[in-house]
């Protein structure tokens, strides 16, 4: 190469260079911040995009005539109340007390602490339980399955204290768990003296409380292939088993849950029930007998499916937005929504629910992959229903001197010293 050709060469490289480095004082220099785009109506600032936070509506009061002390009913997966009366009076729940002793029994299983083969031994107080039991005595063993069917289906007293003990080591340790759970749930109003539900002082709970834990059991749906049990036997057939929940047999889309029955605490119920894949939870506490405390239960319930249906958001169509990116290595980012979840709304008003998509026009990098940018805002008759984040699909670096000089000594390499492909006219 003659001296000449070496000099354009070198001159050529540094007016590229110096030319980048204006680029890239210019993409250094302080700038306005871009406008927003909002597909949308107002724009809110990004400091207030939130992920997932739901405010869903309140449902009008319906006029339902109940005959009992307390009555709640709300969607198992939204936590959605959608009926209640005296829902936070503190009352006895009987044997509703073995929904939260099934929750402890169904998470010890699942953690691996116990098994369903396993065999548990019956205490002296275990045997000595009151009201319903299947008649343990002191020394009997009983594989952990059949208990848990004895104390679902029968509601035994005698079979819940034994699994008790087996987890815990004692009843007291057992019962101590129960209101730590009970607190970890947010349940306020409950106080647990017992696992079994016999009437003891001090010995309450509220209706919501019982709808907050029958609504946590059945994340474990395993449980309801004993709550969902009409009629079986134990011992070989000697000891028949006849569901205490009557609904069972007649309700349509019953899953359970469980009944409770006292001198103290009356008739009640946590009725529990799924239709077009939307799950109800209906707790009836004080019934005066237990004819009342179904019919309430299946009036409740009756109402939920009749008025209102779960929207699956996965199933909304939205299309997220390209984000320019101002001093970056990339110009533009893709980015995701993330619609997941299930919103109530009324039934039958699915297709009048509203999409708004908002957006940043623009980000400065460094942008990380997953920062929020946007976010979509799902309403219904302008009374907001979910909100779900926009996030960027990769990352960027800002750009700097050392990047820029890089990526173009890149490039200059691969110009220089990459083969060039052969055309078709090379070929012959």
């Amino acid at each position: 190469m003659s001296f000449i050709s070496r000099y354009r060469s070198v001159r050529i490289s540094a007016a590229v260079i110096l030319t980048l480095c204006l680029m890239l004082s210019a993409c250094l220099s302080p700038t306005s911040a871009g406008a927003q785009i909002w597909y949308g109506e107002d724009s809110i600032p990004a400091a207030a995009y939130a992920d997932k936070v739901y405010s869903q509506p309140a449902a009008a009061q319906p006029e339902l005539a109940l005959d009992c002390r307390a009555a709640i009913l709300m969607e198992q997966e939204t936590g959605r109340v959608l009926f209640e009366k005296n829902a936070d009076e503190c009352l006895p729940e009987a044997s509703i007390t073995k929904i939260m002793t099934m929750l402890l029994v169904f998470e010890a299983l699942d953690s691996g602490r116990i098994t369903m083969e396993e065999t548990a031994v019956c205490s002296a107080h275990a045997a000595s339980m009151g009201g319903s039991q299947i008649w343990l005595e002191e020394g009997e063993q009983m594989t952990v399955h059949e208990l848990i069917k004895a104390a679902m289906v029968g509601s035994a007293n005698d079979a819940s204290v034994v699994l008790a003990e087996h987890i815990a080591g004692s009843h007291e340790s057992f019962v101590a768990m129960m209101n730590a759970r009970a607190a970890e749930l947010g349940m306020a109003g409950t106080a647990y003296k017992n696992c079994t539900g016999l009437d003891a002082e001090g010995h309450v709970t509220t209706a919501r409380d019982i709808a907050i834990v029958s609504a946590e059991l059945l994340r474990h749906e395993k449980v309801m292939d004993y709550s969902t049990i009409w009629m079986d036997s134990m011992r070989g057939g000697e000891l028949e088993l006849v569901n205490t929940n009557k609904l069972v047999r007649s309700y349509n889309g019953i899953t359970g849950l469980k009944t409770g029955t006292t001198s103290q605490a009356g008739c009640c119920v946590s009725a529990t029930a799924k239709r077009d894949g939307m799950p109800l939870v209906a707790v009836i506490m004080g019934a005066p007998n237990s004819k009342t405390r179904f019919s309430c239960a299946s009036k409740l319930l009756d109402y939920g499916f009749a008025t209102f249906e779960l929207l699956d958001l996965s199933n909304i169509p939205v299309t997220a937005p390209e984000i320019a990116v101002t001093k970056g290595i990339e110009k533009t980012l893709q980015t995701t929504v993330d619609m997941s979840g299930k919103v109530l709304i009324p039934k039958g008003r699915s297709a009048d629910v509203a999409v708004s998509v908002k957006a940043e026009e623009e980000v400065c990098a460094p942008v990380e992959y997953g920062q929020t940018v946007g976010q979509v805002t799902v309403t219904l008759d302008g009374e907001k229903l979910a909100v779900c984040s926009i996030v960027t699909d990769a990352a960027t670096e800002a750009v700097t001197f050392s990047n820029v000089f890089s990526l173009f000594i890149d490039g200059l390499f691969k110009s220089r010293f990459v083969p060039a492909r052969k055309t078709s006219a090379s070929l012959y």
